[in-house]
């Protein structure tokens, strides 16, 4: 990859998080629109995102980008009020904005007609231009917005620059500043060139000269500081209004005489900022004395003055994960030799390791995760556009969005919960009508919140609605043949048909809902995520779906249990308790899978007849009790070994179909167990249901 391309790849990645940050800023602003603060972060995300889309080559976002940013340039300065149609406008520039980084070509408009039509209904926003909103938009979407708009009166502006030495290694070049300043009037530079040093010891990593600048222009200043914006906390500044008489005598001044000693600012002079050249550099030169070193230069940085967090590539977390992955399993295999040779000093070692490989562990898992709010934050436009879409009122709350969860399971969750959304605010939230008439107030609640729990993260997905109709959806099943006349089903269990395939209640096809497809897509993904799904719902008041998810999907605390002479792994967050199984039990339930637990029957899944393993049978066999979806569960075993440190392998292609297993690990002696989907075992025991009936 060039270094141009990695350019880009960096400018692509800032530019998602700017829009991100642009929509969530718009969303707000939709309910504040007198807010100041939030048009200043609409207006900055904008002004970034031409500035270094020119900067990277992204012509074409920078010139589209530039049309919005001077509408809200006209917000900034209170000639445009903020309305609904700019919200909407600004929103729909943004997805047009992403379109064009998604494109290899590099930012050209995916729809050249949809660029222009929001342009120029941006045009009909502003002062003097609605009476030309009839005229056709240009073919390209570059047309500059600010020059038909811009009423002040034309300034002369004297503009001292020195940035700081390192401003390079900040990703910035200071000529497209100076570039973008040119572009604002009528424009002359003059540089500092008393600082610059001998070719022979110069570090072309460091800027070393600086800029004295007479513009004069029709912007005002605050125009020109927005230029600077992101960085007058590494360069000198200061912009001064001048007349033309000072301008014509400082541009003479300038051209006969050392600049910056005309114009000097205090309290630190651009000398102070060249630093010493390092001695590889210097001892080049043969004899000559390296420059002197300032006194402030030699003082530590301050801690406060470090990079507090840095941008890394999701692959080589992914690495490190495995890599520690690795870690763990020589570890536990380590800690086995040393059992079996029974060497003090071995032992020791096995002990230090385990206790290190322990806390690497849990911090590159935490590395990887991010706080749920990330995704959440993409739901308020999801929820804006879908209900008014469908006329209804509606606002989405959050709570613990600070919760935080792997990276990858932040990833695939992020589809479900689209689904589960859609279907709360399309069959759940009524019409604003419906709901005056119910005595609530017009406009519907969605609320999503998260929270850890053990292991586990809990995300519910909230909404006042109509709530389920326990009769409704059973009767529904019937019709469609997903359950029998004579099936007895409890409240949780008929809530639980939402999730099967083909299922909907819906009365006509839309393009929201009403094809059956999508609840079920839900039910898997939380599956395959080992996590389950919990519905709860009160008729008339609303509906609760809760999702518990595991915290990460890389490294898990796992129980290690044994059947004949294979090793097999339960995940332990959905462990709740091991108990015995006699002879006895067994003949006291008459040949059902039941067992008596301090009074609970509990039904159980032999995993000997499951995986069909020849193995003898025991007096005493063991029970691991879990729990799936509210029921507690007993999965058979020959013997529970104990806690394990599970490091999740996937499954061949060969074994990718296989049911009621969901990876594999290695244990310290090289051995493969199985890791058991918990889930998947207790929905393909078909005789469960008789037997909990029973």
């Amino acid at each position: 990859m060039s270094q141009m391309d990695e350019y880009s790849k960096v400018f692509k990645e800032e530019a998602y998080e700017l829009l991100t940050e642009l929509e969530s800023s718009l969303l707000e602003l939709e309910d504040s629109p007198e807010d100041m603060e939030l048009i200043g972060r609409v207006f900055r995300a904008m002004h970034t995102l031409k500035g270094c889309g020119a900067m990277f080559g992204f012509e074409n976002i920078a010139e589209f980008t530039h049309d919005i940013e001077t509408v809200f340039d006209l917000v900034r300065n209170e000639e445009i009020k903020v309305t609904i149609e700019l919200i909407d406008l600004t929103l729909e520039a943004r997805d047009q904005i992403r379109l064009m980084l998604e494109e290899p070509s590099g930012g050209d408009p995916v729809d050249k007609d949809k660029c222009n039509t929001i342009i120029s209904s941006l045009r009909t926003l502003m002062p003097g231009q609605k009476e030309k909103s009839s005229l056709p938009a240009a073919d390209a979407v570059v047309e500059t917005l600010s020059a038909a708009s811009c009423t002040s009166s034309v300034n002369t502006y004297l503009i001292h620059f020195a940035p700081d030495r390192n401003i390079f290694m900040m990703g910035t070049n200071p000529v497209y500043l100076i570039d973008e300043l040119a572009g604002l009037g009528e424009c002359k530079i003059f540089a500092f060139r008393e600082n610059i040093p001998e070719l022979s010891v110069c570090d072309p990593e460091l800027c070393y000269t600086g800029w004295n600048i007479i513009l004069t222009s029709e912007k005002e200043l605050n125009d020109i500081k927005d230029i600077f914006i992101f960085v007058e906390d590494s360069c000198q500044l200061k912009i001064d209004i001048i007349d033309k008489e000072d301008a014509s005598n400082l541009e003479e001044k300038y051209r006969s005489e050392k600049v910056q000693e005309e114009y000097p600012v205090e309290p630190v002079k651009i000398e102070q900022k060249i630093e010493t050249v390092p001695e590889k550099i210097s001892s080049a030169r043969g004899n000559d004395k390296p420059l002197p070193e300032p006194a402030d230069s030699r003082e530590k940085k301050k801690p406060d003055d470090q990079a507090s967090s840095i941008r890394v590539s999701s692959d080589k977390l992914d690495k490190l994960v495995d890599l520690v992955g690795e870690l763990v399993i020589v570890q536990a295999r380590l800690t086995q030799t040393a059992n079996e040779a029974k060497k003090a000093g071995l032992t020791a070692i096995a002990e230090d390791l385990e206790r290190l490989t322990v806390e690497l562990r849990d911090h590159t898992l935490d590395i990887r995760m991010l706080p749920i709010g990330t995704t959440f934050g993409k739901f308020k436009r999801l929820v804006r556009d879908l209900s008014k879409e469908l006329g209804k009122e509606v606002e989405m709350t959050t709570d613990g969005a600070e919760t935080e969860l792997d990276k990858t399971v932040i990833e695939r969750l992020n589809d479900p919960l689209v689904h589960l959304i859609r279907n709360s605010i399309d069959h759940g939230i009524e019409s604003p009508e419906i709901r005056k008439s119910m005595g609530k107030p017009s406009q519907g609640i969605i609320h999503l919140s998260a929270l850890h729990a053990g292991a586990s993260v809990l995300i519910k997905i909230e909404d006042d609605g109509a709530g389920l109709d326990k009769e409704v959806i059973y009767n529904k099943a019937l019709e469609r043949g997903i359950i029998s006349p004579d099936t007895e089903m409890s409240e949780e269990e008929v809530f639980g048909l939402i999730f099967a395939p083909g299922f909907s209640t819906a009365k006509k096809i839309t393009n929201v809902s009403g094809r059956g497809v999508g609840m079920d897509v839900v039910k898997r993904c939380i599956d395959g995520l080992g996590g389950s799904i919990e519905v709860s719902s009160t008729k008339g008041y609303g509906t609760i779906i809760t999702l518990k998810l595991p915290l990460t999907l890389a490294i898990i605390e796992g129980l290690l249990v044994k059947i004949g002479n294979d090793f097999y792994v339960l995940p332990l967050a959905s462990v709740e308790e091991c108990v015995e199984l006699t002879r006895t039990d067994i003949e006291m339930a008459h040949g059902r899978h039941i067992i008596n637990v301090r009074g609970e029957i509990v039904p159980y899944i032999s995993l000997k007849e499951i995986f069909s393993i020849d193995a003898k049978e025991r007096e005493i066999e063991q029970v691991v009790v879990t729990r799936m979806n509210g029921q507690r569960v007993g999965l058979v075993v020959d013997q529970v070994i104990g806690e394990h440190q599970t490091v999740i392998k996937t499954l061949g292609k060969v074994y990718q179909h296989a049911k009621g297993l969901s990876g594999a690990t290695i244990l310290g002696d090289g051995t493969v167990a199985l890791i058991l989907d918990v889930n998947q075992l207790v929905k393909d025991a078909e005789f469960l249901e008789v037997e909990m009936s029973a």
